[in-house]
């Protein structure tokens, strides 16, 4: 009675199941009869396998199946798979793993919980628990790796990133572009979904690792070669285009008051952060990190958990029309602490930037500058928030 109502809302939601499988012979038949007992909407990619899992597909004529005459790699064969079942009018797709370490019978959780979201913009993880007994080590190493920059390339933190027991929107899916074919591909399309706004989550499932019957195609040196090389991408294109792009499109969704109103004064964040994430800002826009300021300040709030939006916001003090002069008050610092007149006037700095020759008085005074005015300006701002609040709270009680 309850897979019956399980197979009818896989049938309601349009949802089918897809299995990657190379070389998993071992484990391959008791995946598929484990699906095939909850769903028969199914999609099996054979990636070029060479054991007998060609011969294994031939007893299950009632799936659809595609057969890679040599191994591409998994995220090759899931972006197939996926191609497939947007042909075939699938709305979600739930990938599993055919070496065994998943258990068929934790799909009703996705099914169940994409059932309840009152968002159905929703790709779903299956969290598994890395520290039971059995685990590799290497595995729990490499997911908490991958957690970590998840959350640094997207601000969703999650307990499992690595997990190829999946529930995908396709609708998203297959209007996005990828570049990877091999393990790293599980982490791209994640990304990029939540920079999509898809919602991402955990949900926890079971995991067996029997080393007996399991069989890892995971390569260590050149797989992780290549999610480092991707992680890097990824994290330059959120430095300089995604942290960015969302600060303005709220600015531009908000309008400049409301934003203010409420990412700056109506932040949930303490005093302290705020005046810390004006400090950080005043402090990168002054210094001598010329075209890289934004790319630093976001990077640093994001490390330091400060407010993106107000140390974004504050970093460009050195905006094009101030630049002159905040190229004048370095050099004036710079030329008092190292207690030299190189006889410049005001006209001269601002009209020729030939100052930049006397380097060594420029960095001096610019980080000088930065230095005093961050610590000035993150002071007042503190104290500001400081009374801000606490006239919030006033208003609230009374």
């Amino acid at each position: 009675m309850q897979n019956n109502l399980i197979q009818q809302k896989i049938i309601d939601l349009n949802v089918c199941v897809l299995i990657p499988t190379y070389n998993n012979e071992r484990t391959l038949k008791r995946v598929l009869d484990g699906v095939l007992l909850i769903t028969k909407n199914v999609i099996v990619v054979n990636d070029g396998s060479t054991d007998s899992t060609s011969k294994t597909l031939k007893s299950y004529q009632e799936i659809e199946q595609i057969h890679f005459p040599k191994n591409k790699g998994k995220g090759v064969a899931l972006r197939k798979g996926f191609k497939k079942a947007i042909a075939l009018g699938y709305e979600y797709a739930i990938t599993i793993d055919s070496d065994g370490q998943h258990f068929p019978a934790d799909i009703p959780n996705f099914i169940n919980a994409l059932e309840v979201s009152n968002d159905k913009n929703l790709l779903l993880i299956g969290s598994r628990n890395m520290n039971q007994e059995g685990v590799p080590g290497k595995s729990s190493f490499g997911n908490k790796f991958s957690n970590f920059w998840f959350w640094f390339e997207t601000g969703i933190k999650l307990q499992d990133t690595q997990s190829g027991f999946r529930l995908y929107p396709l609708n998203v899916i297959k209007n996005m572009t990828f570049y990877t074919t091999k393990f790293e591909f599980e982490i791209e399309v994640i990304v990029k979904s939540a920079w999509r706004g898809v919602t991402v989550q955990n949900i926890p499932i079971q995991v067996l690792y029997d080393e007996n019957e399991r069989v890892s195609h995971f390569r260590p040196f050149k797989d992780f070669t290549r999610i480092s090389i991707l992680n890097t991408w990824l994290v330059i294109v959120t430095l300089f285009y995604i942290k960015p792009r969302d600060v303005f499109r709220k600015l531009k969704r908000k309008g400049i008051k409301r934003f203010f109103v409420e990412d700056f004064l109506g932040s949930g964040d303490s005093a302290r952060k705020k005046g810390l994430s004006i400090a950080l800002g005043v402090f990168i826009g002054l210094s001598p990190f010329w075209g890289f300021h934004t790319v630093i300040v976001i990077f640093l709030a994001i490390f330091f958990r400060l407010n993106k939006a107000i140390a974004f916001a504050f970093s460009n003090v050195s905006l094009p029309p101030f630049i002159p002069f905040i190229l004048y008050a370095s050099f004036e610092f710079g030329q008092y602490i190292m207690n030299v007149d190189y006889g410049y006037t005001k006209e001269e700095i601002i009209e020729n930037f030939e100052v930049l020759t006397h380097i060594k008085a420029y960095i001096i005074g610019s980080f000088s500058l930065a230095i005093i005015s961050a610590t000035v300006l993150g002071i007042c701002g503190y104290v500001f928030f400081l009374i801000f609040d606490k006239r919030k709270v006033v208003l609230n009680n009374g």
